[in-house]
């Protein structure tokens, strides 16, 4: 199959196009470098794969690289750590709807006139984010509260954009709904704000790299965001590209929603003294805990079982594993300046 990948210069992104690379597809890539800045991947040159630098709100543009294409991985987004959800509270919203209703308008169209099959969007772990039933399955983003955050609820709409297009256009699905992915590629964002944790200063992203960060440069004790009791379910890169790559190419996906995700839960608390214990070896395990942020969502535990009866897909790869491939990478970046 020819697929297009939006966002596909980013870090799930990555792990994406790889995947369907290997597995014999051809990936058309859209990205206008707004998170990063311009960046080099290992597929670039890859024979099958056709890069535009450009911007998914082009609804021409978009139009253009469909023509062709046989479905669509919408990745593209305006995404970061916690300190966004605050940040850019308004950006969350406003512009991933330009970006996905863009999205949408030239699925539309290329279903209605060309060869175009299914679209699979990326929504998040936090529609979740209200919920009080764990663990979570497909379905329950339809009947507990709304999520608080415009970032959750911006992805709760992606997921209707799936179900109005349908309705009206008949066009075909996959709400692809991932939860912490970890992994390499993960730099510093271009909008990140830079803010004080303890005595180091970084830009606060994603739970795993701002860890390694801080106990890389010798923080101790720790600093980590509340108590450390929150839930989550840390699932590497590769298995995540995987369960993509099973949604785009299974008849059975179609019309469906999954959560692709390990079925292993890690408090925070657990997360950072694994890191700690990778990086400072036998040195004692010290943390302080500072004010968490609003929405700071305490559990997100999901139901793992649809996509592994329906796609077969599990996420195997271990947390440990994760971090030892994570850890010297990040060491590399904080080296160079990457992060």
């Amino acid at each position: 199959m020819k697929i297009l990948v939006t966002g596909s210069a980013g870090f799930i992104g990555g792990y994406v196009v790889e995947e369907l690379l290997a597995n014999g597809h051809e990936v058309v890539g859209i990205d206008n470098y707004s998170k990063y800045g311009e960046v080099k991947k290992s597929y670039d040159n890859h024979p099958k794969y056709y890069f535009t630098r450009g911007d998914a709100k082009d609804t021409d543009l978009m139009k253009k690289l469909l023509e062709d294409c046989d479905q669509a991985v919408a990745g593209a987004a305006i995404i970061g750590g916690i300190t966004l959800f605050h940040e850019l509270a308004y950006d969350l919203l406003a512009e991933n709807e330009r970006i996905i209703a863009s999205t949408f308008d030239a699925a539309i169209w290329a279903h209605k006139n060309k060869k175009f099959k299914k679209i699979n969007v990326m929504s998040s772990s936090m529609v979740f984010e209200s919920t009080d039933k764990f663990p979570s399955k497909e379905g329950e983003q339809l009947i507990c509260p709304p999520p608080l955050s415009t970032y959750g609820f911006q992805k709760l709409a992606c997921e209707y954009f799936c179900k109005g297009a349908f309705e009206q256009y008949k066009l075909p699905y996959t709400i692809l709904r991932p939860f912490n992915c970890v992994g390499i590629g993960e730099k510093r964002a271009l909008n990140d704000k830079e803010i004080y944790s303890g005595n180091v200063k970084l830009a606060m992203s994603h739970v795993v790299p701002d860890l390694v960060q801080k106990i890389q440069k010798g923080q101790d004790p720790l600093h980590i965001l509340g108590k450390g009791n929150q839930i989550r379910h840390y699932t590497y890169g590769g298995d995540l590209a995987k369960g993509i790559r099973l949604c785009v190419e299974s008849e059975k996906s179609i019309n469906q929603d999954f959560n692709l995700s390990t079925s292993v839960s890690t408090t925070v608390l657990e997360l950072a003294e694994l890191i700690w214990k990778k990086i400072n070896k036998n040195k004692p395990f010290n943390y302080v805990s500072d004010k968490a942020f609003e929405y700071d969502v305490q559990k997100r535990v999901p139901d793992t079982s649809k996509a592994k009866k329906t796609l077969g897909f599990e996420a195997t790869t271990t947390l440990d594993l994760m971090l030892d491939e994570v850890i010297p990478w990040i060491a590399e970046q904080i080296k160079i300046g990457g992060i």
